[in-house]
């Protein structure tokens, strides 16, 4: 690989008519194609041809509003609501948590060896009770993992009902 890893990055243009154009193999490409770019690892990068901005986020986004419109959606209004809510102050802690629980989700499917989607949908269908409740106790961690952190540095101390803001921790805890 080279040093600056640019001479591996596959090149997608778009163009003003909303088609996508491959400039490694010359020709036009589809959004089901750069899932399968995604999804076997392969690196690239969407532009627009006339000004150059990168469009990757903005492609990769509409992948997933196409998967979450058909079929079993992953995420829930529920969710989706929850993760509007935080945007502001304190998305870069969601996006962190977010980011590294995928990640552990991937490492495990690498170190299961389970190569092809069809196959790790039956081992986790077959798995499901159990792969709930280690979900579970890892989400349960995590939340009390935040808040402790957060009743650590005394984030909240202005939130928590305590209209005169008090940062002596003096209220009473949950």
């Amino acid at each position: 690989m080279p040093a600056n890893g640019r001479n591996d990055v596959r090149l997608i243009k778009k163009y003003p008519n909303r088609r996508l154009y491959d400039t490694r193999t010359s020709c036009h490409i589809t959004l089901a194609d750069i899932r399968q770019l995604v999804i076997s690892e392969e690196p690239f990068q969407v532009v627009d041809a006339k000004t150059g901005e990168d469009l990757t986020r903005s492609i990769l986004l509409q992948i997933i509003q196409e998967a979450e419109s058909d079929g079993e959606p992953i995420f829930s209004s529920e969710t989706l609501k929850g993760i509007i809510r935080f945007y502001g102050p304190f998305q870069g802690v969601l996006a962190s948590y977010l980011e590294k629980s995928i990640q552990s989700v991937i490492d495990v499917q690498t170190q299961a060896g389970v190569q092809s989607t069809q196959a790790w949908t039956d081992f986790m269908q077959s798995q499901a009770p159990m792969m709930q409740d280690l979900m579970r106790q890892y989400v349960e961690q995590s939340k009390k993992l935040y808040l402790n952190t957060q009743n650590m540095f005394g984030i909240f101390s202005g939130f928590a009902g305590n209209a005169g803001g008090k940062k002596d921790g003096d209220e009473s805890q949950d």
